[in-house]
């Protein structure tokens, strides 16, 4: 795995040195001597990840992570903070800003390249979602990268696994103001808890008896329900080790004892921050998808969606020999109710039209909307003899009552002519909707309001 990261730091010295450290290991690095020009390389999205000198002249490194953060298009950026100073208030200071992580100097080199390596990949994943979004916005979807702005990473539960009565006290206290926090001893109650959804992030204490915490960490990423669950891991100053193995497992962070409840709460707000920006870029995809697959005015799936799905499902009866029939709906002079009542009472009509026949047909059944005022319904191991009672139950249902639409005087007659076949031997489904819309044709010519069927 490669990234372009940007070290940041006035000092010759210290540049050379964390260049020639990260290029060993095969990232691409720049350098930038000032705040300023950081910026102006993340504007132009010219870096994956920043590795940031606090103590600089002009603009601070903690005033670099909160410029950053304001802006939607660098928010997501990754920011390591690298100073001299290593007070825990240091440490919260620059997790406030925005950064993901702090180091201290001297710099341990492992450890940097581990976390920039764990940073990497969560970036990997929100640059692919992002880009997915971007194509949404230009669809028409709404933004979701200025929303991301006002999240501060507040609120939520907190799944904390710890066997130590006294520590999770500690950081259930810490915790009690901004987060609901529920307390699991046993790792293996623990993982079924996870599993059952209802958090926001996991804490793991590292220290756990009698049990591999490494363990139920790599349990809880690789489990679908759980894969974009923040993991905060707990670690004993001896446990370096067995953290650097937990960040590449694909925790999201760690915190060493003795644990400060200020830093506790401003990584727990990174995280969250972090996870509630990657959920609402996949909400806007999801959105995204059903925008292209969805009849935005019936709420009835669309032409394309009938025809990536049709011939699956022909597939799925021929492999099992069984029965699949089609129906097309076409409403009869529905241009007569445009011209007389106007668009939005036609609107209006073919809501009510969608909802009255899909309480009609049956759940296994797949009603779409083809365009205009025609509709197809796909049933699943459904003979013609049976596809027939249902249609005409349809077009019984739309003929015995009629439609109540504002702003007409009247409520509007309609009435509903359809077309039945029932799949062949070919197994063509081109050739299913031929002869269902032939048989369409037939009811139509033949003076509308009623079923007509094509046999194969």
């Amino acid at each position: 795995m490669t990234a372009r990261i940007l070290v940041v730091d006035d000092i010759l010295a210290n540049r050379k040195l964390l260049e020639a450290r990260l290029t060993a290991e095969y990232f691409d690095v720049a350098t930038a001597t000032s705040g300023a020009e950081a910026l102006a390389i993340c504007a132009r999205e010219e870096c994956d990840l920043l590795v940031l000198d606090v103590m600089m002249p002009g603009m601070d490194g903690f005033e670099v992570c909160r410029q950053l953060r304001k802006d939607p298009a660098t928010t997501h950026l990754p920011v390591i903070l690298v100073t001299a100073l290593d007070q825990p208030s240091d440490r919260v200071q620059g997790l406030e800003a925005g950064a993901d992580d702090f180091l201290t100097k001297p710099i341990d080199e492992i450890a940097l390249v581990a976390r920039v390596r764990s940073l990497v990949r969560l970036k990997m994943v929100l640059d692919d979602l992002r880009s997915r979004a971007s194509t949404a916005v230009m669809l028409g979807m709404p933004d979701p990268f200025a929303s991301a702005l006002d999240e501060d990473g507040s609120g939520g539960r907190v799944l904390l696994v710890d066997d130590r009565a006294a520590s999770a006290s500690q950081i259930v206290f810490a915790l009690r103001d901004k987060y609901l926090v529920e307390v699991v001893g046993d790792p293996h109650l623990a993982a079924a808890k996870a599993f059952s959804g209802g958090h926001d992030m996991v804490i793991v204490s590292l220290s756990l008896q009698g049990f591999d915490a490494l363990r139920l960490c790599g349990q809880i990423r690789s489990h679908e329900r759980t894969r974009q669950l923040p993991i905060l891991c707990l670690a004993e100053m001896e446990d370096r080790t067995r953290v650097l193995r937990a960040l590449d497992l694909g925790v999201n962070d760690f915190l060493m004892r003795p644990l400060d409840s200020n830093e506790l709460v401003a990584r727990v707000k990174t995280n969250l921050r972090r996870k509630r920006y990657g959920d609402k870029l996949r909400e806007n995809l999801q959105a995204s998808i059903e925008l292209a697959v969805v009849d935005p005015l019936t709420g009835l799936n669309n032409r394309r969606y009938f025809e990536t799905h049709l011939s699956t499902l022909v597939a799925q009866a021929a492999d099992c020999g069984r029965p699949l029939s089609l129906m097309i709906l076409d409403i009869d002079h529905f241009k007569g109710i445009n011209d007389s009542h106007g668009h939005e009472a036609g609107d209006r009509v073919l809501k009510g039209f969608s909802k009255r026949v899909r309480k009609v047909i049956r759940i296994p059944d797949m009603i779409c909307r083809l365009g205009g005022e025609e509709f197809v319904v796909v049933m699943p191991d459904t003979s013609i003899d049976v596809a027939a009672r249902i249609a005409e139950r349809v077009r019984g249902e739309i003929e015995r009552q009629r439609f109540v639409v504002d702003g007409a005087s009247d409520p509007i007659s309609i009435t509903v002519s359809i077309g039945l076949a029932e799949r062949g031997d070919d197994n063509l489904p081109d050739g299913l909707f031929r002869r269902a819309d032939r048989a369409l044709y037939r009811s139509k010519t033949s003076g509308r309001n009623r079923v007509s069927a094509d046999a194969a």
